[in-house]
């Protein structure tokens, strides 16, 4: 166990591991890198390559997202054309239940808003009897910048 781990009360322990509330500086370092970079879809090697200054490996940046997964704190998925799994941070504010539209050509990731995203799933829910889950949902076209350039 790293001398920097904090351990708290509401831990558990899960096939001999302690789980959620393990909090080492690899995690600490990637949290905060994640939650300066909401609004992009990052790849675990991308983050790496960032973290690499602070000693941070690739299997370190995957066990951390693992866990960050599980605990609900960022969404992986997939780009089209792509095999490399992209990562989310939802932790951030506003981030929790909003339904994100990705750029395929630069990546950025934005909020739809609210309303839009209410009539949206109103018209899925009437005209094609299917109910959107916003939370687990992202939208890939391209954004208004790079439709210009």
């Amino acid at each position: 166990m790293e001398n920097d781990a904090i351990i708290s009360a509401n831990d558990s322990h899960i096939g001999g591991r302690l789980m959620s509330g393990y909090n080492t500086k690899q995690r600490r370092a990637l949290l905060a890198f994640l939650g300066e970079h909401p609004d992009e879809l990052l790849t675990a090697r991308q983050m790496a390559d960032a973290l690499a200054e602070k000693q941070i490996s690739l299997s370190a940046v995957y066990r951390n997202l693992a866990q960050l997964e599980a605990e609900e704190k960022v969404r992986r998925s997939a780009k089209s054309g792509s095999h490399e799994a992209f990562y989310q941070y939802l932790d951030a504010k506003g981030c929790k239940g909003a339904l994100h539209m990705s750029c395929i050509k630069c990546g950025k990731t934005f909020h739809m808003a609210d309303s839009n995203a209410a009539l949206f799933a109103k018209h899925l829910a009437q005209s094609e009897q299917f109910t959107l889950d916003a939370a687990d949902t992202i939208l890939y076209g391209t954004c208004s910048d790079c439709k210009e350039k």
